[in-house]
Protein backbone atom coordinates (compact mmCIF):
# COMPACT_ATOMS: atom_id res chain seq x y z
CA UNK A 1 0.00 0.00 0.00
CA UNK A 2 1.09 3.54 -0.60
CA UNK A 3 2.05 5.05 2.24
CA UNK A 4 1.74 9.00 1.66
CA UNK A 5 0.71 11.77 4.06
CA UNK A 6 -2.54 12.19 4.93
CA UNK A 7 -4.30 15.27 3.49
CA UNK A 8 -1.09 16.27 1.77
CA UNK A 9 -0.93 20.48 0.26
CA UNK A 10 1.81 19.22 -2.33
CA UNK A 11 0.57 17.23 -5.53
CA UNK A 12 2.20 15.86 -8.39
CA UNK A 13 1.15 16.23 -11.99
CA UNK A 14 1.38 13.19 -14.10
CA UNK A 15 1.51 15.47 -16.93
CA UNK A 16 1.88 14.90 -20.55
CA UNK A 17 3.71 11.17 -21.65
CA UNK A 18 5.95 13.24 -24.63
CA UNK A 19 9.55 12.13 -25.73
CA UNK A 20 12.13 14.26 -25.64
CA UNK A 21 12.53 15.40 -29.31
CA UNK A 22 8.74 16.13 -29.14
CA UNK A 23 8.59 18.35 -26.12
CA UNK A 24 9.43 21.62 -28.15
CA UNK A 25 6.90 20.86 -31.05
CA UNK A 26 4.48 20.01 -28.47
CA UNK A 27 5.35 23.10 -26.17
CA UNK A 28 5.02 25.91 -29.73
CA UNK A 29 1.57 23.95 -30.32
CA UNK A 30 0.47 24.48 -27.01
CA UNK A 31 2.06 28.78 -27.63
CA UNK A 32 0.78 29.36 -30.70
CA UNK A 33 -2.65 27.83 -29.78
CA UNK A 34 -2.74 29.51 -26.79
CA UNK A 35 -1.73 33.17 -28.57
CA UNK A 36 -4.44 32.72 -31.13
CA UNK A 37 -6.98 31.77 -28.69
CA UNK A 38 -6.08 34.94 -26.40
CA UNK A 39 -5.32 37.53 -29.48
CA UNK A 40 -8.59 36.36 -31.64
CA UNK A 41 -10.83 35.93 -28.69
CA UNK A 42 -10.40 39.19 -27.13
CA UNK A 43 -10.36 40.91 -30.08
CA UNK A 44 -13.84 40.12 -31.15
CA UNK A 45 -15.11 41.46 -27.34
CA UNK A 46 -13.24 44.52 -28.51
CA UNK A 47 -14.41 44.65 -31.53
CA UNK A 48 -18.25 43.82 -30.25
CA UNK A 49 -17.77 46.65 -27.75
CA UNK A 50 -16.51 49.06 -29.85
CA UNK A 51 -19.05 48.82 -33.07
CA UNK A 52 -22.82 50.38 -31.75
CA UNK A 53 -23.65 48.08 -34.87
CA UNK A 54 -22.89 44.80 -33.00
CA UNK A 55 -24.78 45.76 -29.95
CA UNK A 56 -27.44 43.45 -30.98
CA UNK A 57 -28.65 39.86 -28.48
CA UNK A 58 -26.95 37.19 -30.79
CA UNK A 59 -23.51 39.72 -30.72
CA UNK A 60 -24.24 40.00 -27.01
CA UNK A 61 -24.82 36.49 -25.91
CA UNK A 62 -22.01 35.51 -28.46
CA UNK A 63 -19.53 37.53 -26.31
CA UNK A 64 -19.91 35.38 -22.91
CA UNK A 65 -18.21 32.78 -25.11
CA UNK A 66 -14.73 34.03 -26.24
CA UNK A 67 -14.66 35.65 -22.68
CA UNK A 68 -15.39 31.83 -21.48
CA UNK A 69 -12.64 31.03 -23.42
CA UNK A 70 -9.93 33.27 -22.36
CA UNK A 71 -10.15 32.83 -18.68
CA UNK A 72 -10.72 28.77 -19.02
CA UNK A 73 -7.57 28.71 -21.65
CA UNK A 74 -5.46 30.77 -19.52
CA UNK A 75 -5.53 28.88 -16.30
CA UNK A 76 -5.13 25.65 -17.83
CA UNK A 77 -2.71 26.10 -20.71
CA UNK A 78 0.19 27.91 -19.40
CA UNK A 79 0.42 25.78 -16.55
CA UNK A 80 0.69 22.69 -18.74
CA UNK A 81 3.57 24.43 -21.01
CA UNK A 82 5.63 25.04 -17.90
CA UNK A 83 5.04 21.36 -16.99
CA UNK A 84 6.23 20.24 -20.55
CA UNK A 85 9.84 21.95 -19.62
CA UNK A 86 10.08 20.56 -16.28
CA UNK A 87 11.17 16.76 -15.54
CA UNK A 88 8.19 14.64 -14.06
CA UNK A 89 9.50 14.73 -10.88
CA UNK A 90 9.65 18.50 -10.64
CA UNK A 91 5.41 18.65 -11.84
CA UNK A 92 4.14 20.15 -8.85
CA UNK A 93 1.14 21.94 -7.54
CA UNK A 94 -0.53 22.97 -4.42
CA UNK A 95 -3.53 21.32 -3.46
CA UNK A 96 -5.53 24.53 -3.70
CA UNK A 97 -3.98 26.09 -6.70
CA UNK A 98 -5.40 22.46 -7.90
CA UNK A 99 -8.84 22.61 -7.10
CA UNK A 100 -9.17 26.27 -8.67
CA UNK A 101 -7.86 24.99 -12.08
CA UNK A 102 -10.24 21.50 -11.76
CA UNK A 103 -13.18 24.24 -10.85
CA UNK A 104 -12.02 26.22 -14.10
CA UNK A 105 -11.70 23.65 -16.21
CA UNK A 106 -15.38 22.27 -15.47
CA UNK A 107 -16.59 25.88 -15.32
CA UNK A 108 -15.24 26.25 -19.07
CA UNK A 109 -16.81 23.11 -20.25
CA UNK A 110 -20.02 23.48 -18.52
CA UNK A 111 -20.11 27.19 -19.72
CA UNK A 112 -19.91 26.04 -22.98
CA UNK A 113 -22.90 24.41 -23.32
CA UNK A 114 -24.76 26.59 -21.15
CA UNK A 115 -24.28 29.43 -23.62
CA UNK A 116 -24.74 27.96 -26.64
CA UNK A 117 -27.86 27.08 -24.95
CA UNK A 118 -29.14 30.44 -24.42
CA UNK A 119 -27.59 31.25 -28.30
CA UNK A 120 -29.87 28.65 -29.48
CA UNK A 121 -32.98 30.41 -27.74
CA UNK A 122 -32.04 33.39 -29.27
CA UNK A 123 -31.98 32.49 -32.93
CA UNK A 124 -35.22 30.45 -31.70
CA UNK A 125 -36.61 33.92 -31.13
CA UNK A 126 -35.11 35.51 -34.42
CA UNK A 127 -36.65 33.12 -36.66
CA UNK A 128 -39.93 31.89 -35.52
CA UNK A 129 -40.96 35.25 -33.61
CA UNK A 130 -39.41 37.55 -35.81
CA UNK A 131 -41.99 40.10 -34.80
CA UNK A 132 -41.47 39.73 -31.23
CA UNK A 133 -38.01 39.46 -31.52
CA UNK A 134 -37.04 43.16 -29.97
CA UNK A 135 -39.96 42.79 -27.53
CA UNK A 136 -38.74 39.41 -26.01
CA UNK A 137 -34.92 39.67 -26.65
CA UNK A 138 -34.49 43.27 -24.82
CA UNK A 139 -31.14 44.15 -22.33
CA UNK A 140 -32.72 42.77 -19.62
CA UNK A 141 -33.53 39.33 -21.33
CA UNK A 142 -29.97 39.37 -22.63
CA UNK A 143 -28.62 39.95 -19.07
CA UNK A 144 -30.86 37.27 -17.50
CA UNK A 145 -30.00 34.44 -19.88
CA UNK A 146 -26.17 35.73 -19.28
CA UNK A 147 -26.50 35.31 -15.73
CA UNK A 148 -28.59 31.90 -15.84
CA UNK A 149 -25.77 30.62 -18.06
CA UNK A 150 -22.93 31.19 -16.12
CA UNK A 151 -25.03 30.90 -12.50
CA UNK A 152 -26.45 26.89 -13.69
CA UNK A 153 -22.75 26.28 -14.90
CA UNK A 154 -21.11 27.93 -10.99
CA UNK A 155 -23.84 26.00 -9.31
CA UNK A 156 -23.33 22.59 -11.04
CA UNK A 157 -19.82 22.94 -10.82
CA UNK A 158 -19.71 24.31 -7.33
CA UNK A 159 -21.54 21.30 -6.07
CA UNK A 160 -19.13 18.60 -7.98
CA UNK A 161 -16.15 20.29 -6.53
CA UNK A 162 -17.89 20.93 -3.04
CA UNK A 163 -18.20 16.73 -2.61
CA UNK A 164 -14.48 16.34 -3.91
CA UNK A 165 -12.89 18.90 -1.51
CA UNK A 166 -14.79 17.60 1.67
CA UNK A 167 -12.51 13.88 1.04
CA UNK A 168 -9.65 13.06 2.96
CA UNK A 169 -6.58 12.47 0.62
CA UNK A 170 -3.99 9.65 0.89
CA UNK A 171 -2.22 9.82 -2.25
CA UNK A 172 -0.61 12.78 -3.60
CA UNK A 173 -0.34 11.65 -7.86
CA UNK A 174 -2.77 13.19 -10.08
CA UNK A 175 -2.52 10.83 -13.00
CA UNK A 176 -3.73 13.96 -15.52
CA UNK A 177 -1.83 16.56 -17.48
CA UNK A 178 -3.77 19.26 -15.57
CA UNK A 179 -6.57 18.97 -12.56
CA UNK A 180 -10.07 18.11 -13.01
CA UNK A 181 -12.35 16.87 -10.59
CA UNK A 182 -12.03 12.81 -11.31
CA UNK A 183 -8.36 13.31 -10.48
CA UNK A 184 -9.08 15.20 -7.38
CA UNK A 185 -11.70 12.54 -6.14
CA UNK A 186 -9.10 9.42 -7.48
CA UNK A 187 -6.87 10.95 -4.32
CA UNK A 188 -9.28 9.77 -1.72
CA UNK A 189 -9.23 6.44 0.37
CA UNK A 190 -13.17 7.62 0.94
CA UNK A 191 -16.00 6.13 -0.59
CA UNK A 192 -16.77 8.18 -3.59
CA UNK A 193 -19.79 6.83 -4.30
CA UNK A 194 -21.67 10.04 -4.15
CA UNK A 195 -19.44 11.72 -6.66
CA UNK A 196 -19.24 9.46 -8.69
CA UNK A 197 -23.32 9.10 -8.82
CA UNK A 198 -23.34 13.30 -8.86
CA UNK A 199 -21.05 13.48 -11.66
CA UNK A 200 -22.43 11.03 -14.01
CA UNK A 201 -26.23 12.84 -13.06
CA UNK A 202 -24.44 15.65 -13.76
CA UNK A 203 -22.74 15.11 -16.84
CA UNK A 204 -26.78 13.14 -18.08
CA UNK A 205 -28.23 16.52 -16.90
CA UNK A 206 -26.04 18.83 -18.91
CA UNK A 207 -25.87 16.89 -22.04
CA UNK A 208 -29.23 16.06 -22.28
CA UNK A 209 -30.60 19.60 -21.90
CA UNK A 210 -28.00 20.68 -23.77
CA UNK A 211 -28.90 18.38 -27.09
CA UNK A 212 -32.81 18.44 -26.16
CA UNK A 213 -32.22 22.66 -26.76
CA UNK A 214 -30.58 22.28 -30.08
CA UNK A 215 -32.77 19.79 -31.51
CA UNK A 216 -36.05 21.22 -29.90
CA UNK A 217 -34.98 24.75 -31.20
CA UNK A 218 -33.55 23.89 -34.36
CA UNK A 219 -36.69 21.85 -35.18
CA UNK A 220 -38.49 24.50 -35.20
CA UNK A 221 -36.82 26.30 -36.82
CA UNK A 222 -36.64 23.93 -39.57
CA UNK A 223 -40.31 23.85 -39.66
CA UNK A 224 -40.90 27.34 -39.91
CA UNK A 225 -38.16 27.49 -42.80
CA UNK A 226 -40.31 24.78 -44.35
CA UNK A 227 -43.28 26.67 -44.15
CA UNK A 228 -42.06 29.65 -45.22
CA UNK A 229 -41.82 31.13 -48.58
CA UNK A 230 -40.02 34.57 -47.47
CA UNK A 231 -36.33 33.50 -49.37
CA UNK A 232 -34.91 36.58 -47.11
CA UNK A 233 -36.03 34.77 -43.83
CA UNK A 234 -34.79 31.27 -45.17
CA UNK A 235 -31.46 32.91 -45.82
CA UNK A 236 -30.55 34.75 -42.84
CA UNK A 237 -31.99 31.48 -40.77
CA UNK A 238 -29.20 29.41 -42.85
CA UNK A 239 -26.63 32.01 -42.15
CA UNK A 240 -26.81 32.51 -38.75
CA UNK A 241 -28.11 29.28 -38.24
CA UNK A 242 -25.20 27.14 -39.41
CA UNK A 243 -22.44 29.19 -38.06
CA UNK A 244 -24.31 28.31 -34.23
CA UNK A 245 -24.73 24.87 -34.86
CA UNK A 246 -20.99 24.46 -36.63
CA UNK A 247 -19.88 25.13 -33.15
CA UNK A 248 -22.20 23.83 -31.18
CA UNK A 249 -21.05 20.25 -33.04
CA UNK A 250 -17.22 21.27 -32.71
CA UNK A 251 -17.79 21.41 -29.27
CA UNK A 252 -19.93 18.47 -28.66
CA UNK A 253 -17.87 16.56 -31.31
CA UNK A 254 -14.24 17.49 -28.52
CA UNK A 255 -16.34 16.26 -25.48
CA UNK A 256 -17.96 13.31 -27.02
CA UNK A 257 -14.09 12.20 -27.69
CA UNK A 258 -13.51 12.36 -24.22
CA UNK A 259 -16.56 10.39 -23.16
CA UNK A 260 -15.75 7.71 -25.64
CA UNK A 261 -12.03 7.39 -24.75
CA UNK A 262 -12.99 6.90 -21.13
CA UNK A 263 -14.37 3.30 -22.45
CA UNK A 264 -11.11 2.54 -23.45
CA UNK A 265 -8.15 2.70 -20.75
CA UNK A 266 -5.62 1.56 -22.87
CA UNK A 267 -6.04 5.00 -24.74
CA UNK A 268 -6.01 6.93 -21.82
CA UNK A 269 -2.40 9.07 -23.05
CA UNK A 270 -5.21 9.65 -26.61
CA UNK A 271 -7.91 10.70 -23.94
CA UNK A 272 -5.27 12.90 -22.10
CA UNK A 273 -4.52 14.79 -25.28
CA UNK A 274 -8.15 15.25 -26.18
CA UNK A 275 -8.90 16.72 -22.86
CA UNK A 276 -6.48 19.62 -23.90
CA UNK A 277 -7.92 19.56 -27.32
CA UNK A 278 -11.63 20.06 -26.16
CA UNK A 279 -9.81 23.60 -24.14
CA UNK A 280 -7.76 24.66 -27.74
CA UNK A 281 -10.05 23.71 -30.74
CA UNK A 282 -13.38 25.01 -30.46
CA UNK A 283 -11.83 28.01 -28.49
CA UNK A 284 -9.41 28.81 -31.54
CA UNK A 285 -12.11 28.29 -34.57
CA UNK A 286 -14.95 30.28 -32.28
CA UNK A 287 -14.09 33.68 -33.04
CA UNK A 288 -12.43 32.73 -36.57
CA UNK A 289 -16.18 31.36 -37.53
CA UNK A 290 -18.31 34.16 -36.27
CA UNK A 291 -15.72 36.78 -38.11
CA UNK A 292 -15.93 35.29 -41.00
CA UNK A 293 -19.48 34.49 -40.97
CA UNK A 294 -20.57 37.77 -39.85
CA UNK A 295 -21.51 40.27 -42.46
CA UNK A 296 -21.42 42.97 -39.64
CA UNK A 297 -17.99 41.93 -38.07
CA UNK A 298 -16.14 41.22 -41.21
CA UNK A 299 -17.53 45.40 -42.40
CA UNK A 300 -15.91 46.65 -39.36
CA UNK A 301 -12.52 44.67 -39.14
CA UNK A 302 -12.36 45.32 -42.67
CA UNK A 303 -13.23 49.65 -41.62
CA UNK A 304 -10.38 48.88 -38.73
CA UNK A 305 -7.46 47.45 -41.76
CA UNK A 306 -8.40 50.02 -43.83
CA UNK A 307 -7.77 52.83 -41.74
CA UNK A 308 -11.44 53.50 -42.26
CA UNK A 309 -11.16 54.49 -45.86
CA UNK A 310 -14.21 54.44 -47.83
CA UNK A 311 -13.64 51.98 -50.87
CA UNK A 312 -14.92 53.47 -54.37
CA UNK A 313 -17.83 51.83 -55.72
CA UNK A 314 -17.23 49.87 -58.52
Amino acid sequence: MENYTINSLTLQLEGLKVTEVSVYPVFLFFFFSYMIILLANVFIVVLICMDTGLHQPMYLLFCNLPVNDVIGNSIMVPRLMMDLLRPPAERLITYYECVVQAFSTHMFGTTSHTVLMIMAFDRYVAICNPLRYSSIMTNRMVVKLTVSAWGVALVLVGVLLGLTIRLNRCRTLITNPFCDNASLFKLSCDSVVINNVYGLAFTVVLLTSSIGSMIITYGRITVVCLTSRNKTLNSKALKTCSTHLFVYLVMFGCSSLIIILHRFPQYSDYRKFSAILFHIIPSSLNPIIYGVQSKEMRKFMSKVFQGHKVLPSV
